[in-house]
C-alpha cells in the first residue's frame, strides 16, 4: 500500500492555511454548494485524484446529491440531469483543468458568461483553479483515500 510521500500540512502550514482560508472563502461565496461539488468532482475526474473524489462523492451525498448525477458526471454533456448553468461550469471547468487544450476557448468563455455575473464567474474561476491545486497535492504526494 503507497503511503503519503510528506505531510504539505507539517511542510508548509502557512500555505495550508492559506488553502483552507480560500476554501472558505468559496463556502460563502455566493456559488450553489451543489455546483461547487460538482466542479470539484469534475476537476478531480479529469485529474484522476482517487483522495478528491472520495472526499467530495460524500461531502456531494451528504448535501442532497443524487448518486444518479454523480455517476453521470463524466458524460454530463449526454444526460439531461443537469442545468444549462451547471453545463456552463462543467465545460469552464474542463477548458481550465485542461488548459493547455485550447487555452480557454472563447465559446466556452461566452456560454459561461451568459450563466454567471462577472463575480460569480471570478469565484468560479478561483474554485476551479484551487481544486487542480488540491488534486496537485493529494496526487503529487499519494495522499490515500479511506
Amino acid at each position: 500500500m503507497k503511503t503519503n510521500r510528506i505531510d504539505a500540512y507539517k511542510a508548509a502550514a502557512g500555505a495550508m492555511d492559506l488553502m483552507l482560508a480560500i476554501e472558505a472563502y468559496i463556502k460563502d461565496c455566493g456559488l450553489e454548494t451543489a455546483l461547487v461539488e460538482l466542479v470539484k468532482m469534475r476537476a478531480s475526474q479529469i485529474n484522476g485524484c482517487a483522495f478528491c473524489l472520495d472526499m467530495h462523492s460524500k461531502d456531494a451525498r451528504r448535501l442532497g446529491e443524487t448518486e444518479q448525477r454523480l455517476y453521470l458526471l463524466d458524460a454530463w454533456r449526454e444526460s439531461p440531469l443537469y442545468s444549462p448553468r451547471e453545463r456552463a461550469a462543467l465545460a469552464w471547468t474542463e477548458a481550465l483543468t485542461q488548459i493547455t487544450d485550447g487555452h480557454a476557448p472563447d465559446d466556452v468563455f461566452e456560454a459561461v458568461r451568459q450563466h454567471f455575473t462577472d463575480s460569480e464567474l471570478a469565484n468560479l474561476t478561483l474554485l476551479i483553479g484551487q481544486i487542480n491545486t488540491w488534486n496537485r497535492f493529494a496526487i503529487g504526494f499519494r495522499y490515500q483515500h479511506p
